[in-house]
């Protein structure tokens, strides 16, 4: 059996050989459909692994706390238009006594930053002192603002890679003055490089720079408003309820409006792989379709392989080969059709994610789990078997005597 398949092997490789361009043109649906899904997959894959890595980086005890006024979801009304402020962050930690940590950010997006007569663009982030332990960022030099920087309204701040090659290249960042809104800050530290966050997809996180959220609002912005507010719950089974207090403690703050959305890690995270299943299944049935026209084309080119070599099947068939010998014969070149489609499906899925990783810097870490590339081949090969059936069998019932006639 194995020999019989290993000679139907060799066959199929010496007939695909002989009509190179026309095999290669036949695979290509099947190479478009297998890239596709391979090369999608490699990206929603790298998406989910960079979100869930960023939450376990925050702690299993993650609250995420947003201004939102079109969240309806957990109540009614048309809304305040209250924003979040300092006051609330504040209440969190201290009337809600599940809450261990709460960490307010502002973020003001297209900021010029100006120094020693050059500029650059990038985003100004507000937090507290304990923003950079939350948030995983790490300093190449220097330190972080502390909590006396924050209360005595500082203009320190600590600067991105980007922002150093931009406006000191090949000159020490550290103690340098940059202007932002007419309003001098001291450098006092230079972050590591990082990759795009959850919170960041408008704009390169290297291009930040970070300081006191007091200091924007007293000296920047004019008011106390903050977008997001972070915060941990004292025990990683009591997060439910702790955002559960959160939620209570602001509906009555903001006179029972449901302004904003208060979300829990692992809420998020379902939430997460939920879109990014949805979008799996948009994506693979756009890979199927691709499939499914490789498909017709293989029975396509089957079929008028079965009418070029009617006299060939006839004069096997004369020798002893049975029905089953022709069967066999025809979906083994069908399959092999498929396979090697699949196969460079795959190569080409593989180069696609790479560019795209190598075109966002690692930004975004595109991952190909072994099962997606073992599914794409297997199903590429079931997709040449399955269109390859009707040639075969129309091979297989060909009369002899009719089929040695045949010019």
């Amino acid at each position: 059996m194995s020999m019989g398949f290993l000679q139907s092997l060799r066959i199929a490789l010496s007939c695909l050989a002989a009509n190179k361009l026309r095999s290669v043109l036949t695979m290509l649906g099947v190479i478009i459909g297998v890239a596709s899904v391979i090369a999608m997959v490699a990206i929603i894959e790298g998406l989910r692994y960079q979100v869930l890595k960023e939450f376990e980086a925050m702690g299993s005890r993650l609250i995420l706390v947003m201004f939102s006024p079109q969240d309806r979801e957990r109540g009614g009304g048309e809304g305040s238009g209250e924003w979040l402020t300092l006051e609330d962050a504040e209440a969190m930690l201290h009337e809600c006594p599940l809450v261990s940590d709460v960490s307010p950010e502002l973020t003001m997006y297209d900021r010029t930053f100006e120094s020693e007569g050059r500029e650059c663009t990038g985003q100004v982030v507000g937090g507290l002192s304990t923003y950079a332990s939350l948030h995983s960022i790490e300093l190449e030099k220097g330190r972080f603002f502390s909590q006396e920087d924050c209360d005595s309204w500082a203009r320190v701040c600590v600067v991105g890679p980007t922002v150093c090659e931009e406006l000191w290249p090949d000159e020490e960042a550290l103690g340098r003055s940059l202007q932002v809104h007419g309003i001098n800050f001291t450098v006092i530290g230079v972050a590591e490089h990082r990759a795009r966050s959850m919170g960041e997809m408008r704009g390169a996180p290297d291009a930040n720079i970070y300081a006191p959220i007091t200091t924007l609002h007293k000296r920047i912005a004019g008011d106390d408003r903050v977008w997001t507010i972070f915060a941990q719950a004292t025990d990683t089974d009591q997060t439910d309820e702790a955002a559960d207090q959160i939620w209570a403690l602001l509906m009555t703050r903001h006179r029972n409006q449901p302004d904003f959305l208060v979300d829990t890690q692992s809420r998020l995270v379902d939430s997460i792989n939920r879109l990014m299943a949805i979008f799996g299944i948009v994506f693979g049935g756009i890979g199927g379709l691709s499939l499914l026209v490789g498909g017709i084309g293989i029975m396509n080119i089957m079929l008028v392989s079965v009418t070029e070599r009617t006299r060939e099947i006839g004069l096997r068939k004369a020798v002893g080969a049975k029905r089953r010998h022709i069967m066999i014969q025809f979906l083994t070149e069908a399959m092999t059709l498929s396979g090697i489609g699949g196969l460079l499906g795959i190569a080409l899925g593989a180069g696609i994610s790479w560019v795209v990783r190598a075109a966002t810097h690692g930004d975004l870490p595109t991952r190909i789990p072994v099962w997606v590339a073992a599914f794409g081949f297997c199903f590429a090969c079931a997709v040449g078997i399955f269109f390859g059936l009707y040639p075969a069998w129309r091979a297989a019932r060909l009369d002899p005597i009719q089929a040695l006639r045949h010019e």
